[in-house]
């Protein structure tokens, strides 16, 4: 598997999204009976979405830390921010679950969040491989 030294941009958009999918697990796993009623989401679909961004936020510190990271990390990190958007938008569109405005609101809000992790690890990622050259 390939390494690169992480650039600048690769190095704090893996630290913002470890930052924001940190904190944003705390906040589901540590409140999702709280937060159900207001957002029209199921507390289970809260918790267990919450449990689920605690490795990955994990990976994503640890990978931000790191002096050379696997290329096919990175990628993997970018494809799971891709997923993500996409089951966000699934989750509004098949009206599996019946969110409050405010749950639109908090759907919608993760899937520009985590395209925006995408795309700026994406940038990171193509910068990297040019500072290797």
């Amino acid at each position: 598997m390939s390494t690169l030294r992480p650039s600048l941009l690769l190095r704090r958009a893996l630290l913002l999204d470890a930052v924001v999918s940190g904190a944003n697990a705390a906040l589901m796993v540590g409140g999702a009976g709280l937060l159900a009623p207001r957002l029209g989401l199921p507390s289970a679909l809260l918790l267990l979405a919450g449990l689920a961004l605690l490795p990955y936020a994990a990976l994503l510190l640890w990978l931000a830390t790191r002096e050379a990271v696997p290329r096919g990390a990175v990628v993997f990190v970018i494809a799971c921010n891709l997923l993500w958007a996409i089951d966000c938008v699934l989750l509004l569109a098949t009206q599996w679950v019946t969110p409050t405005t405010l749950g639109e609101a908090y759907v919608a809000l993760h899937i520009v969040a985590v395209l925006g992790f995408a795309a700026l690890q994406w940038a990171g990622l193509q910068r990297s491989a040019l500072q290797a050259r």
